[in-house]
């Protein structure tokens, strides 16, 4: 399976040498559960926007410290492409920003959440069983860092995990669109990493609280595994 990679943000020019960027956390992440796997990248963030909707054969679109309402020229397009891939029924899997993409694109609100930053590892209950969700586990456990959150969801939204903290963190939008907030390409030593990086925006309690959650077993595997599950389920159907 080809996956078009829709990467919207670098990691920080301090950390990049010791975690990489982006597209490697990705590639590493999914080529150990799947090696067959080819990944192209777009680098939405510099305009760089796909204008064909079969150039691969499942897209995934990254996180990003920029927001959804920032108001950005690249961002309302990528939307603009989001709702192509739609029409088109093609898989397409957001992760974090990718998630909230997916949700203003079909007509969801996004917001900065009262709740505050959403660091380290978030812990969620899976809500609605999909038949993709293989293995099963009742428990979606990943890491997180984000402060925007889907507060409105898109029409054909089916939320299938969630906790008090982010009510939507795991969404399905008609068949062929999935949204999760957490990140599974994170590796927790750079979650820590960009936790400590970003104490001041965040706040040293939160941070505090955040490292200590690190402790916690991650489903990194687990989610990928999902994802791709979900990615072939609509060809096969289709098939």
């Amino acid at each position: 399976m080809r996956i078009g990679l829709l990467q919207c943000d670098d990691v920080a020019p301090e950390l990049r040498d010791e975690h990489g960027n982006y597209p490697e956390m990705f590639q590493r992440l999914f080529t150990s559960v799947d090696p067959t796997l080819t990944f192209r990248v777009w680098r939405c963030l510099d305009g760089e926007i796909p204008d064909d909707v079969d150039a691969v054969d499942a897209w995934l679109t990254t996180g990003s410290k920029f927001g959804v309402n920032d108001g950005l020229a690249w961002v309302d397009e990528l939307c603009g492409f989001v709702r192509k891939l739609w029409d088109a029924s093609k898989p397409l899997v957001g992760v974090c920003f990718g998630h909230q993409v997916i949700a203003k694109a079909l007509g969801g609100k996004v917001i900065k959440s009262p709740r505050g930053w959403g660091v380290g590892m978030s812990f969620n209950r899976v809500s609605e069983r999909a038949g993709w969700m293989e293995p099963w586990q009742p428990s979606l456990d990943l890491l997180v860092s984000h402060q925007d959150q889907v507060e409105e969801l898109p029409p054909h939204t089916r939320v299938l995990a969630e906790s008090d903290f982010c009510p939507f963190y795991l969404m399905q939008v008609g068949e062929h669109f999935l949204g999760v907030q957490g990140h599974p390409e994170f590796p927790k030593p750079y979650s820590r990493d960009l936790m400590q990086l970003r104490s001041d925006l965040v706040g040293a309690e939160r941070v505090r609280e955040g490292l200590a959650s690190l402790e916690a077993p991650v489903d990194d595997q687990l989610m990928v595994r999902w994802i791709l599950n979900f990615m072939r389920s609509p060809q096969q159907r289709s098939g």
